[in-house]
């Protein structure tokens, strides 16, 4: 039970959110994917994600998230189904006509995610900010993901 780090301050937050845009993800009328388009997004976002977590989280010690010295549920969540619920939901809307209006939507949702978890405590930023943060999110949603749409839509 203490590996889940339960009693992480802010712990709610990433667990709230993650389950709630999970269950958004799942349920939202799908528009823009489908269900093969969800699960393989699903699947590349979360890998890039615990990739980043590696990355930036344990090996440059950018961030901590609950406890720095385990992966609790609520890093878990923060990872597994956060980004990847963004993700989807994102093209699940995506067009070419409000392509430009959702990326500032979803940059916007994105940093204010960040910010909620810096401000219950729940992320420890040492030397992260939001200078790295907004461009990075800039660059996911008005290039990474739509050039990952084309991936999965392509049939050949």
């Amino acid at each position: 039970m203490k590996n889940l780090d339960l009693h992480a301050q802010g712990n709610w937050l990433p667990i709230s959110l993650g389950l709630l845009m999970f269950l958004y993800a799942l349920f939202m009328p799908k528009k823009e994917i489908g269900w093969r388009d969800l699960y393989v997004t699903f699947g590349i976002i979360g890998y890039f994600a615990w990739i980043s977590d590696s990355l930036f989280a344990k090996m440059l010690d950018l961030v901590d998230f609950g406890n720095p010295n385990i992966t609790g549920i609520g890093e878990f969540i923060s990872y597994s189904l956060v980004p990847s619920s963004l993700s989807v939901i994102y093209l699940n809307y995506l067009t070419k006509t409000n392509k430009w209006i959702l990326v500032i939507i979803f940059t916007i949702i994105s940093t204010l995610i960040e910010w909620g978890m810096r401000k219950v405590g729940y992320m420890k930023p040492h030397g992260w900010s939001f200078f790295i943060s907004i461009p990075l999110y800039f660059v996911v949603y008005s290039f990474f993901l739509p050039l990952h749409r084309k991936f999965i839509k392509c049939r050949t």
